[in-house]
């Protein structure tokens, strides 16, 4: 077995269900990752692995009843005391651990990865495992390092903690509205739900009836692993562009989506046009940045230069721009604070928002509850959200370039077309952005394509995403045109992503 093929990030990954590719996450490979976790967790706690609970929550694919038996007969076998949390939020499976008398948790899911796919993701109180924590795992399961079997199996006990978490989203709204009908503080406002036939349903049902919203117009809120009608993913166009019909077609107030897990989310306004990427920032920003004057946003490295001036002159905080992945961020965010730097956001323009005053948490349902609180509060003031986003300028065009690194170790050759980009773009008189953290990113000014492009090596792949904005029609194109003059004496790269973008 190559367990480290299973590796993705900070998660575990693999094809869970019969399709077009070989199973790899069968039932022996999940419960040796369960076991390898009970090992590595009583470790940290300095506790016998049969002292340990383990809360245990999948979403909704098809495999997941599946992966939660093994998962928790594993733990069970070795003495684990098992939470059986059900069909659940990936990010309520971090709160668990805060709520509930449990010493870690884990959760089945993929994202929104095809239906085939499913995996793990590891939390104790102090958050989700790193990527070295992933290694150790794995490393265990490698060497079959793992606890023996107890004389006394642990009890496994069904948990509905989906109930607990909702009623605490319920009460942020009512703390955050604070309406003459404290309990029903919605009442008047239409907001659309799509949950994508993933795990976040609940939020229409638990969440936002209960407190008067009108959720008529709300779809695919019933779990169905096999996602039937459309990719549960904020990012994916199809998508937005469902939610986007849906309020229109209503009338409503706000539409909002999640993804299968439900740790990402994205808005629609009552106009149909979408609140994601650089406007969902923008709008996290202006939340987060209420009572923290001065305060620094941590983002990905591809938001727009609009969006940095929006945070810097509109609303008076710091842009600290960083690595792709939504761990790198959070982390990134946390180095800052520890260092004294007041720094209550990390978001990245996927969706992933973590908020210092909710742990730092990636937690679409969160994201989404914050957002409804602002819209509350600004309709009291003759206001709404469009009102709060009109300063944020926004590119004409944007567009991404995916590059095949064609050579073996794709690394070394990323990192070198990088670094012969940076001489390239000195002799060329480029203007090289100060705070370049991931890759390269380069500005042109008018007359010269007006905008900017980011060449960087993808965390994973053997890819160099080449992201390019411009504030002028046609302008992408100039840009895109200096630079294959550059890219065409790099070796190791396939270039024909780039002669058909430019061919357009």
């Amino acid at each position: 077995m190559n367990w480290k093929q299973l590796k993705s990030g900070t998660d575990i990954r693999g094809v869970a269900a019969e399709g077009q590719k070989p199973v790899t996450l069968t039932d022996p490979v999940v419960a040796t990752l369960a076991q390898a976790f009970a090992g590595w967790l009583a470790e940290k706690k300095q506790k016998p692995v049969s002292d340990l609970t383990i809360a245990v929550g999948r979403d909704s694919r098809i495999s997941g009843p599946r992966i939660r038996d093994a998962v928790s007969a594993a733990l069970s076998g070795i003495g684990v005391s098992v939470l059986d949390c059900g069909l659940a939020s990936t990010p309520s499976m971090f709160m668990v651990t805060v709520d509930l008398p449990c010493d870690g948790s884990i959760q089945i899911t993929a994202s929104h990865h095809p239906w085939d796919r499913n995996g793990l993701k590891f939390f104790t109180r102090e958050g989700g495992l790193d990527a070295p924590d992933i290694d150790n795992l794995l490393a265990r399961c490698e060497s079959n390092t793992l606890p023996g079997p107890a004389a006394v199996a642990g009890a496994v006990t069904p948990t509905d903690y989906m109930t607990q978490y909702a009623a605490h989203l319920r009460e942020l709204i009512q703390k955050g509205v604070n309406a003459p009908d404290y309990d029903h503080p919605l009442e008047g406002f239409h907001i659309v739900v799509d949950a994508g036939n993933g795990a976040g349903g609940f939020y229409a049902r638990d969440v936002l009836a209960p407190l008067g919203a009108d959720v008529s117009g709300s779809q695919f809120l019933e779990p169905d692993g096999m996602f039937p009608n459309h990719i549960p993913n904020p990012e994916n166009e199809e998508a937005m562009a469902s939610i986007c019909g849906a309020v229109g077609k209503a009338q409503a107030d706000l539409g909002v989506i999640f993804d299968t897990d439900v740790d990402r989310g994205g808005a629609v306004d009552a106009r149909g046009q979408e609140i994601n990427r650089n406007r969902l920032v923008a709008l996290a920003s202006a939340i987060a940045l209420e009572g923290n004057p001065g305060g620094t946003v941590v983002t990905d490295s591809i938001t727009s230069d609009g969006l940095k001036d929006y945070l810097e002159n509109t609303l008076g905080g710091h842009h600290h721009r960083f690595k792709r992945g939504y761990k790198n961020v959070i982390n990134e965010a946390l180095r800052l604070n520890g260092e004294g730097v007041n720094c209550p956001l990390a978001i990245e323009t996927s969706g992933h928002a973590a908020m210092r005053e909710n742990y730092f948490l990636d937690d679409g349902a969160y994201l989404v509850t914050k957002i409804i609180i602002k819209m509350a509060q600004l309709r009291r003031e003759g206001k709404d959200l469009d009102s709060l986003l009109a300063p944020l300028a926004e590119p004409a065009e944007a567009a991404e370039v995916r590059l095949p690194i064609l050579e073996e170790d794709f690394r070394a050759c990323g990192n070198q077309v990088i670094a012969q980009l940076e001489g390239y773009a000195r002799e060329q008189g480029w203007q090289i952005a100060p705070d370049n953290r991931e890759g390269l990113r380069v500005s042109f000014p008018q007359g010269e394509g007006d905008g900017w492009f980011l060449l960087r090596l993808s965390v994973h792949d053997p890819i160099m995403p080449l992201n390019m904005e411009s504030n002028v029609a046609g302008g992408v194109k100039v840009i895109a045109q200096k630079l294959q003059a550059f890219l065409l004496t790099c070796k190791g790269l396939d270039h024909q992503p780039m002669a058909d973008f430019l061919a357009k």
